[in-house]
């Protein structure tokens, strides 16, 4: 008997989840759910994809658990056995997870495979994943793809091009003849619209610049860790999953440099952010506690504080959906950082641009783009912090 149950399936948190005998539930922060198998073949540790929860329940995930095993145990490759239809053709689902097992050794962080698993296991497999890998045609791609093209076009976009590798790659195994019926250029690009052309920007309510000196007032007279994480987001203009993960690893506190990894970044690159004094002051305000890697430490052993932390301390101050003081939310302060810069700074745009770590829109300019503007970034940021704390400024030249 398992150590899951389906209540426990339903409600379990983020992170790994065992079973028993290699199997194990694995929820992401945004709460997808996936079954891994861990296996040993021919010597190897390898972990197998069972499907995505509730697609897969937890009785199926057990019942593909063992049919895995006894693969193993005969010496056979659990995942081509599991899959492959009576034509001796793999679906393309198991074809999926052979082309993730060839590849991934390759990719450059956990991130990349953990997001090719997420958004295979949450659009293609249940639509697509039990047909056998030759029998794929259009109409089977354009029925994972036109549901999600408009309302997420970026995802949608993605999850294209990882359905296009995989019936590349069963092409390359002999298993397909023919053309790609997910290739974009020549295609696709006939039934679809551009992603750029539909691609829709979600705006987050954003508190109008001249009110954030009044709201930082506020914000250092609030207690608490979670006070002060909103603070290094508003005067670094970083993202919450950036700020509130970030690790004394990461900071280098002599030179004021703050280096968020490629693997916690939107883009994948890694970003160097620079500390003004004011955002120094709030690490030095932080608590360290011990065992814990992270800046803002949560009320779990080392894990930093929710998702939801920000978001929960601006509506106790009554913000956010159906406050009286504003619908703004904390992703909405690199808005106010960009319509700041905008209109009060006077520098260019790529700086500001680089400083919220967007994309450079042409690909040109991308090609010959080497630096990272750092020492100009530095410069508006002070501007940006003295902005932002020249309500204390003041009060405090007052009371001198």
């Amino acid at each position: 008997m398992g150590k899951l149950t389906a209540r426990k399936v339903q409600t379990a948190g983020p992170g790994k989840h065992e079973d028993g005998d290699g199997l194990r539930l694995v929820v992401s922060p945004s709460g997808g759910r996936k079954w891994v198998l861990r296996v040993t073949v021919d010597g190897k540790r390898r972990e197998l994809g069972l499907g995505s929860y509730p697609t897969v329940s937890l009785s199926d995930a057990r019942d593909k658990a063992q049919e895995s095993r006894k693969a193993v145990a005969q010496g056979l490759d659990p995942v081509v056995t599991r899959a492959r239809k009576p034509t001796g053709l793999p679906t393309f689902e198991a074809s999926a997870e052979q082309y993730i097992a060839a590849h991934s050794p390759g990719w450059r962080n956990e991130k990349h495979l953990y997001q090719w698993n997420q958004s295979l296991g949450t659009f293609v497999y249940p639509l697509i994943g039990t047909k056998t890998i030759n029998q794929i045609v259009t109409e089977d791609v354009l029925k994972v793809l036109q549901p999600i093209w408009t309302t997420k076009t970026e995802t949608a976009s993605r999850v294209q091009g990882r359905i296009e590798r995989v019936l590349d790659w069963a092409t390359a195994r002999k298993f397909r003849t023919g053309e790609n019926p997910a290739r974009w250029k020549g295609h696709l690009d006939t039934l679809l619209p551009s992603p750029r052309k539909v691609k829709r920007v979600t705006h987050y309510p954003a508190m109008p610049y001249t009110d954030v000196p009044e709201f930082m007032t506020e914000l250092y007279a609030k207690p608490g860790v979670s006070a002060l994480a909103l603070r290094l987001l508003i005067l670094t203009a970083c993202r919450t999953g950036e700020v509130i993960r970030a690790t004394w690893s990461e900071i280098d506190q002599d030179s004021g440099v703050w280096t968020i990894p490629p693997v916690r970044m939107k883009m994948e690159r890694e970003h160097r952010v620079p500390l003004t004094e004011a955002a120094l002051l709030v690490l030095k305000a932080l608590p360290r506690v011990e065992g814990n890697p992270y800046l803002f430490p949560g009320a779990k052993n080392e894990k930093p504080i929710s998702n939801m932390a920000l978001l929960q301390l601006m509506r106790g101050m009554d913000y956010g959906v159906g406050g009286t003081r504003g619908a703004y939310v904390p992703h909405g302060f690199r808005s106010s950082f960009r319509d700041w810069a905008g209109e009060v700074s006077s520098f260019p745009r790529d700086v500001c641009e680089m400083a919220l770590a967007h994309a450079i829109e042409s690909r040109v300019e991308a090609a010959y783009r080497r630096g990272d503007l750092f020492e100009k970034r530095r410069k508006m940021m002070e501007e940006w912090a003295n902005w932002c704390t020249q309500v204390r400024t003041t009060e405090s030249i007052e009371k001198q």
